[in-house]
């Protein structure tokens, strides 16, 4: 809720131990894979509408807190697991109407505070269009939020006819292929998408060997996965009642980045659904009809007439009682049409009972016109890379161009699509391979690709040995541009410098990168270069007279002829040393959200466990 100050206040029980200002919460967002990490500013104890302030609340004790900015109704904090979802759905969507002169953008942060309050409520904002749908349980609810925006906000704003809010499913397994790969960058990921049991979600699980790929990108694929909401290509309505798994990927050394798996994972999905047998759901409620026994034979015609089906009736001292399943778009207002004509005396109550395929599915996908290859935003193809430059392949040619080979196929023993371009078990003979390099890389010529002469001596294996990855971070500049940091420097630089080590001490464990933090003394009066070394992370104090960027650029040009080497800061004269070198730069920003993001990961339970290669 929020105060009369507009704070936003989180009433919360305590289960256990002590709550205290200024303690630290750690949770997870709504929609959000990452963990934040906020102080409890205030506690108040509240008695109607006046409250009293608590330094602490033991076990048992129930208040409002304010600092937390992202929680939740029913979310668990701590050890506290979560509390049950709301049983009921929303099911119909109406399009908001501003008054003449309000802007949407203006309008919407209003309607997320509401959102907050009530889990019932549900608001979609589309910013190419500037449309706000809220998302709510029928015309009751609708006009309690209008009174809200008025009351509250003052904000006389008005709503557009209702519609029904489909879901979608599949009915076959298929497997769905995103690759990303503009210039410097590289993700592939395919995906198998099977039809769930009713009412069970969208579930996601991994069968990937981690010898294929790595464990750290199967759990990014994962964390990609659930942070969104994935759209069908019927009427674009989320999905449902689905299982995807993780069959395999490829990641590059060098080029691959996090962000190129979320590409080639939405990608994927999109793909996967574009060949997928797909089936349109609509919400179906469970039904109580209570009406005389004379108008009995009314309330099973329309039953009928609106595409219900009911139990046998029971009749209970002159009242008949129906009960059954319908659909939602068919209820509407018929508990105004059942007091009408039963003189007050009937009674209609129900309640969500889930999605059922759609009786008229071709009727709403033709209303709706909904075209899943002009959705820029949920797009089903696939980039690619040739010639130094990225293209993009439609969804049905991607397995004419993917790098590794059917997973159907592989599992099935049949062939799949793409399998005779991708798979490793077919032959080319020379002629093919010739044609293939000279329409990728121009002609070709003979003195350099020549085959060696043979001799009578044995031939020695040679086994490609991958360059390892290392960092060298500037120390103070990273400190100064993470806010975190730069606060606690303020009070002591050397807590900094502690919290700093202790977060990349994590990452590179985590990570196996091997990182050189590099701390400038070059003011320091009788700095000898001061060394600290783990198996992950080598600290280092550069010596008297002696600047960090002198520094780093002789130990890039050291170990950047045999290593893969990135360099971390935001210091242009080290930037354009390194760019001389022809070494990586990561600006401090860009590092700090790699970090924050690992970390994360690092904080939640992994998704799954290591497997034999198959």
């Amino acid at each position: 809720a929020r105060d009369s100050r507009g704070k936003r206040l989180t009433y919360l029980k305590v289960t256990g131990g002590t709550l205290s200002v200024r303690d630290s919460i750690r949770y997870v967002p709504r929609h959000s894979g990452e963990a934040v990490e906020e102080k409890i500013a205030e506690i108040r104890l509240y008695s109607g509408q006046k409250y009293e302030n608590a330094e602490s609340v033991p076990a048992g004790g129930v208040c409002a807190v304010l600092g937390l900015s992202r929680t939740r109704p029913g979310q668990g904090l701590g050890s506290c697991p979560d509390g049950e979802e709301p049983v009921l759905e929303p099911v119909m969507g109406y399009r908001l109407i501003l008054p003449k002169g309000t802007d949407a953008k203006t309008a919407l942060p209003k309607l997320r505070q509401l959102e907050e309050e009530d889990p019932l409520l549900r608001v979609v904002y589309t910013e190419e269009s500037g449309d706000i749908q809220l998302q709510l349980m029928g015309s009751i609810q609708l006009e309690v939020l209008k009174k809200l925006l008025s009351e509250r906000f003052d904000l006389d704003a008005d709503f557009g006819p209702g519609r029904i809010l489909y879901r979608e499913t599949i009915a076959n397994t298929v497997e769905g292929v995103g690759h990303f790969e503009p210039l410097r960058h590289y993700a592939e990921v395919h995906l198998l998408l099977e039809p769930g049991e009713r009412g069970s979600g969208v579930q996601f699980d991994s069968c990937c060997s981690t010898d294929e790929l790595d464990l750290n990108w199967q759990r990014l694929i994962l964390t990609h996965l659930e942070e969104k909401q994935h759209l069908g290509v019927l009427t674009g309505s989320p999905v449902t009642d689905m299982k995807i798994t993780l069959a395999a990927g490829r990641a590059h050394l060098k080029h691959t980045e996090g962000g190129d798996f979320r590409q080639a994972t939405y990608r994927a999905v999109r793909q996967g659904l574009m060949q997928a047998e797909s089936v349109l759901l609509e919400p179906y409620y469970e039904y109580t009809l209570e009406v005389p026994t004379e108008q009995a034979g009314r309330a099973i015609s329309d039953m009928h007439a609106m595409g219900g089906e009911h139990r046998a009736p029971e009749t209970l001292g002159g009242r008949t009682v129906l009960s059954g399943f319908i659909p939602a778009a068919a209820a509407g207002d018929y508990a105004l049409e059942v007091a009408a004509y039963t003189g007050g005396k009937g009674h209609f109550s129900c309640r969500f009972s889930g999605y059922r395929p759609c009786e008229n599915a071709r009727s709403v996908i033709e209303e709706l016109a909904y075209s899943p290859e002009a959705d820029l935003a949920n797009t089903p193809d696939s980039v690619f890379c040739a010639h130094g430059a990225g293209f993009t392949v439609k969804w049905n040619e991607v397995p004419l161009y993917m790098h590794l080979p059917s997973v159907l196929s592989r599992s099935t023993g049949k062939p799949g699509r793409g399998a005779a371009a991708a798979s490793p078990s077919v032959s080319i003979d020379e002629r093919e391979l010739e044609a293939i390099m000279q329409r990728e890389f121009g002609p070709i010529r003979r003195r350099q690709y020549a085959s060696p002469t043979v001799n009578g001596n044995p031939v020695r294996d040679v086994h490609f040995v991958p360059r390892r990855e290392r960092l060298i971070v500037d120390g103070y500049n990273l400190i100064f541009a993470w806010p975190e940091l730069k606060a606690l420097a303020a009070e002591d630089l050397s807590a900094a410098r502690d919290r700093l080590i202790d977060l990349l001490l994590s990452y590179s464990s985590y990570t196996n990168r091997e990182t050189v933090l590099v701390f400038d003394a070059y003011k320091v009066p009788g700095g000898i270069g001061e060394r600290s070394n783990s198996e992950a992370l080598h600290i280092l104090y550069t010596r008297e007279n002696e600047s960090a960027d002198i520094y780093i650029e002789r130990l890039a040009d050291e170990i950047g002829k045999d290593e893969l080497v990135r360099v971390v800061t935001s210091d242009s004269l080290i930037r354009l040393t390194a760019l001389r070198a022809g070494i990586l730069r990561t600006s401090a920003a860009e590092f700090i959200a790699e970090v924050q993001d690992t970390l994360a990961l690092m904080r939640n339970s992994p998704y799954i466990e290591k497997q034999e290669p198959q």
